[in-house]
């Protein structure tokens, strides 16, 4: 019992600093300390600077080469692409708005990794996580993006320029950030230290910001509406999905760090940016929101079980 109680108490170490700076954003935004200005402005500085910053000083920590093994993150985006499929399939049959079916399977797939997941993995193992971690960000965060451009092309606007939607999410900060760190870490190109710090300085306000941003911007109003659509798409995001990746990771002989970054990644709520997405092509908005609001704050809880059932058999 004693055991138990020890690995569960990890567990909450891992997921209630997360879900208390949430809490704090509701707070803060209610006592009108925070208002929506603040959301968007800070919203935007993570995306265009302080993520783009921690991804890519995160991937030039670690050293790539021929030699370096991609295994996990080789898994990783397999394993997203045929979950991606089996969603497609599964709203064909049980979605009945063609319209909000691109929705659903996003808000299933695509999971917050580079905040909320990423900030798991921290709690959990320290600095040192950023050699698993970054690497297998960084590629399954380009395959993220990719797929959820088709998916919602498909099932919201049709009559969308595929090419030019591509071009956009090529230009993408967080995917650009990402392959010039590749490149830079293959070419064993070495920083200068200015730059290095200055980086930081700007990738340490990443966290906090966002997740500051992301409770202040949730809105319990719209809950009554599309809330069947949502939860469906809220359990694939947050059992399915952590089930199949984590298990499937077992079973390939995953285990310690690695396994963990595959649960607390898969096991992050839906990423902010699905909203964002899905607004700017004229979809159901409502819909996406619901699916944040709920895998938001459920993958607190879920999330825990997962970090206490793998704890409870040594496998992270």
């Amino acid at each position: 019992m004693h055991n138990f109680l020890e690995v569960l108490q990890f567990s909450f170490t891992v997921t209630m600093p997360i879900f208390l700076i949430l809490a704090l954003g509701v707070l803060l935004y209610k006592i009108k300390l925070i208002n929506d200005n603040f959301i968007d402005v800070g919203s935007k500085l993570v995306f265009n600077v302080t993520l783009p910053a921690l991804l890519f000083l995160s991937i030039i920590k670690t050293p790539l080469s021929g030699n370096t093994d991609f295994s996990l993150v080789i898994y990783g985006i397999t394993t997203v692409f045929f979950i991606y499929l089996f969603f497609e399939l599964f709203s064909a049959k049980y979605v009945k708005e063609k319209t909000d079916r691109g929705v659903v399977i996003q808000g299933a797939f695509r999971s917050n990794m580079g905040i909320i997941g990423l900030a798991y993995c921290i709690n959990a193992y320290g600095d040192d996580v950023y050699s698993v971690a970054a690497v297998y960000l960084g590629g399954v965060t380009i395959v993220f993006n990719i797929l959820s451009v088709i998916t919602l092309n498909k099932a919201v606007n049709k009559s969308a320029n595929l090419k030019s939607t591509f071009l956009k999410v090529l230009k993408n900060p967080l995917i650009l950030s990402i392959l010039s760190a590749v490149l830079v870490s293959y070419s064993g190109i070495t920083m200068p230290e200015i730059i290095l710090k200055t980086g930081n300085y700007f990738a340490q306000m990443t966290l906090s910001l966002a997740l500051l941003c992301i409770g202040a911007s949730l809105s319990f109003k719209t809950m009554k509406s599309d809330l069947s659509n949502a939860l469906i798409s809220s359990f694939g995001k947050l059992i399915f999905i952590p089930v199949i990746t984590t298990f499937g990771g077992y079973l390939l002989g995953y285990k310690g760090m690695e396994l963990g970054v595959l649960l607390l990644m898969s096991s992050a709520p839906s990423a902010s940016a699905c909203y964002v997405m899905v607004k700017s092509i004229g979809g159901n908005d409502k819909l996406a929101a619901n699916i944040i609001v709920i895998t938001t704050l459920a993958s607190i809880f879920t999330t825990s079980l997962g970090i206490t059932l793998l704890s409870s058999y040594n496998l992270m």
